[in-house]
């Protein structure tokens, strides 16, 4: 399957537009609270209903959902809001669609969500990130496996990779058991970073590793593309794994850094579309796929 993450650029230019990421700055969160978190997370979940429904219309059937769909859910628990009875029927909704299409959704929180942080304040609010995720997943009634992916960075190393990756061990630990088991790992995109073999070594026991093509041309540490990626594979057991797949903007003229993504894909490998699930990380998102599945077909 080839997916793609979060914005629907087709449904964002209807009018009015479909989104379902909607939320607020910390004055009107501190002014309007649990009343507006729950007027716009409604709005949201009816929204990534129709997304889903225009994804199967499409015959797309892999999506990243947004990170922002609860806003502010760091602050407060689902069942604390307004209109919870309602959130909850929607997000199961949700869930019972994807699971009768066959579908496959994930998260990938922010970069700021690293729970191998040498600071405890960090890694405490990575850790409530990939709960409220796991929350989310778990309010749809998506199994709580790999397949519904919460997926992560360890995107430091603070000077010392073997202590690095004893505190993310550590923190994992800590999850609950339903975000423990959904939770994977992405290589980085800076040589100094976590390299997929670097990755299976360290906490490849412990999660899935997801292989991010684009980023192993800055870690690759001697493997070749199916080489990391065989690597990475062998952390799934017997789910199918993720893979993501961009190509550099420069590829495309824009001034941009290396690791900028481009707005298009020219062609995703056969190889890889074969052997895993590829979320595409392309700046026209939906467009973006359907312009590169056209040109296989």
């Amino acid at each position: 399957m080839l997916g793609y993450a979060c914005l629907n650029r087709t449904l964002r230019e209807r009018e009015p537009p479909l989104r379902c990421n909607r939320d607020m700055q910390r004055k009107t969160w501190e002014s309007r609270g649990l009343d507006y978190a729950a007027e716009l997370t409604v709005r949201n979940l009816e929204d990534l209903s129709e997304i889903l429904q225009w994804n199967v219309d499409h015959d797309i059937y892999f999506y990243r959902c947004t990170s922002d769909l609860v806003p502010w859910n760091s602050q407060f628990d689902l069942e604390e809001l307004p209109e919870y009875d309602r959130i909850a029927a929607l997000a199961a909704d949700c869930g019972q669609f994807v699971r009768d299409h066959g579908m496959r959704l994930t998260f990938h929180p922010a970069h700021w969500c690293k729970l191998a942080s040498e600071t405890e304040s960090t890694v405490e609010n990575s850790l409530t990130a990939v709960e409220y995720h796991a929350d989310w997943l778990d309010h749809m009634g998506l199994d709580r496996s790999p397949y519904y992916s919460i997926n992560v960075h360890i995107g430091a190393t603070y000077g010392d990779k073997a202590a690095t990756a004893r505190r993310f061990r550590d923190a994992v630990a800590r999850l609950s058991p339903g975000a423990r088991q959904r939770l994977t790992v992405e290589n980085d995109d800076k040589a100094s970073l976590w390299s997929v073999p670097e990755l299976v070594d360290a906490v490849g026991d412990l999660v899935p590793v997801v292989f991010d093509y684009h980023h192993h041309q800055f870690t690759d540490r001697g493997r070749t593309y199916r080489e990391a990626f065989d690597l990475a594979r062998s952390t799934w057991g017997d789910v199918r794994p993720v893979a993501h797949y961009s190509e550099p903007a420069r590829l495309y003229g824009a001034d941009a850094r290396p690791q900028a993504h481009a707005d298009h894909v020219a062609g995703v490998p056969t190889w890889l579309r074969e052997a895993a699930d590829v979320m595409l990380e392309a700046g026209r998102k939906e467009q973006a796929l359907l312009d590169v599945r056209a040109m296989s077909d």
